[in-house]
């Protein structure tokens, strides 16, 4: 018996493991990740171009004082997004301008449920933050998993493509050729 013919076609195998869904547990609830305040100022320079971005989408950017807790919110009816100034850095800011730009998108409570917009926009922040080189996951991961245990991390899943689309087009805002 001679060897096999090479073909050059990769074959993908895929190997069983035991999983389990949290429903099949019980107890007391997960203890709540402490979030770790994104600091610095590295990433200014991504302001401007995210600002022009929502200005094109017919939305102003404003910065106020919002209460403790409140990053920024989009309001779709008057085509207005507001950053706290309350922030401490201008990282947190970018941060949040991404996260409302994603509402700015049509990621509304009305379409999507509280629950999943906010899961949706923050994951899609997450995206675009990481490919501009700002980390977030100690302030996002566990804002995520917040509204996730709320409603239903499937959003994820489920508004893949969506989440994806949003964050090409804001990745290409800030400059970043094919969204990449």
């Amino acid at each position: 018996m001679g060897e096999p013919e090479q073909t050059g076609e990769r074959v993908t195998f895929f190997r069983a493991v035991p999983v389990f869904d949290i429903a099949q547990t019980d107890g007391e609830s997960l203890p709540e990740v402490p979030r770790e305040p994104i600091t610095g100022d590295t990433h200014e320079r991504f302001l401007e171009p995210l600002t022009a971005h929502a200005a094109s989408l017919g939305f102003t950017v404003e910065r106020e004082a919002l209460e403790h807790g409140h990053g920024g919110y989009c309001d779709a009816k008057a085509h207005r997004i507001v950053v706290s100034t309350n922030l401490g850095s201008v990282n947190a800011q970018v941060r949040v301008l991404v996260h409302e730009l994603a509402h700015a998108h049509g990621i509304s409570y009305k379409d999507y449920g509280r629950e999943d917009a906010e899961v949706v926009v923050e994951t899609a922040a997450v995206i675009v933050c990481g490919a501009l080189g700002l980390d977030t996951s100690g302030e996002s991961i566990p804002y995520i998993a917040e509204w996730g245990e709320r409603g239903d991390l499937e959003a994820i899943r489920k508004h893949a493509e969506t989440v994806d689309e949003i964050a090409r087009k804001l990745e290409q805002a800030c400059g970043l050729k094919g969204g990449e």
